[in-house]
Order: structure tokens, then C-alpha cells, then sequence
């Protein structure tokens, strides 16, 4: 079969790469889940502070913050919810669309991402960068980005 071939039968790297990959995943996500249970913190719960305390006044539109977070739109509301009884979050509804909610990082929120952050870190390099010997991780970050972000 011709090399540019999209039916072409997968190689035996390119099959292990895909058999790896969901596992792989899975995995960090639960090492970060674990490492952040310590600050009282799911992963996606640090994801929803994070992106909070990057967004413009430090608020966005629950279905934004749903994309961001890789969850859907009543997981991401869950997650919230779980925040906002901590008190690390506030959901109000729209100025501008009465339909929907935003979610506001509070001081406390701001405090506890803050204080989560070392330790997020300190588990990514532990669980990802310190596996990644002698990988160009910009070349692997591009590529993982044309992924997610370039439509065919």
C-alpha cells in the first residue's frame, strides 16, 4: 500500500501510541486527582479555579468554563456547585443573558488555588514531565494542540 495510504494498516508504533494513549490519560488524571486531595481538590476543580483566575474580572459563563474544563454543561454545573458551597466560587446569573449563569473566583477560591498550586505542579513534573525523558515537549504540545484545535 502507498505510505500516504489513510487506510493503510497502522504500524506497530502507531498502534501502541494509540493503545497507550487513553490509559495514559486516565492515569494522570488520577494521580492529579490523588495528589490534590490533600487541598481538597478534585483535578477538575483546580481546572475550574485555574481557568477562573485567568478569565477577564475573574468570571466566565458556566458553558465556557464547561469547554475549558473538558466536562459537560451539568458536570461542569456539579463541579460549581461544589465549589460554590466551599465557598470558592460564586454563580450568578447573566447581565447579559438571562439564560445563563456565570461562575465568579472568589478571595477564598483565589486563596485555595494559590495554595494548590505547588502541589499541582510538583505532580505534573512527578507524573508527566519526569516521564517525558528526551521528548521535545514543544513539538509534543503542538502536535497535541492540532488535535484539539484543528478541525478537518
Amino acid at each position: 500500500m502507498p505510505e500516504n495510504d489513510p487506510t493503510a494498516a497502522l504500524g506497530a508504533d502507531e498502534y501502541a501510541l494509540i493503545r497507550a494513549l487513553r490509559p495514559a490519560m486516565a492515569a494522570l488524571i488520577h494521580a492529579f486527582d490523588d495528589d490534590l486531595h490533600s487541598q481538597g481538590l478534585s483535578h477538575g476543580e483546580y481546572l475550574a479555579l485555574m481557568f477562573l483566575s485567568e478569565a477577564s474580572e475573574r468570571t466566565m459563563r458556566l458553558s465556557d468554563l464547561a469547554v475549558e474544563i473538558q466536562q459537560s454543561a451539568s458536570a461542569a454545573g456539579r463541579t460549581v456547585k461544589r465549589l460554590e458551597v466551599q465557598g470558592l466560587v460564586e454563580r450568578v446569573q447573566s447581565a447579559q443573558d438571562a439564560r445563563s449563569f456565570n461562575a465568579t473566583l472568589t478571595e477564598a477560591g483565589l486563596a485555595r488555588l494559590e495554595a494548590a498550586w505547588p502541589v499541582h505542579v510538583a505532580s505534573v513534573r512527578r507524573h508527566l514531565f519526569d516521564r517525558l525523558e528526551g521528548v521535545d515537549t514543544a513539538k509534543l504540545a503542538a502536535a497535541f494542540q492540532r488535535i484539539a484545535y484543528d478541525r478537518p
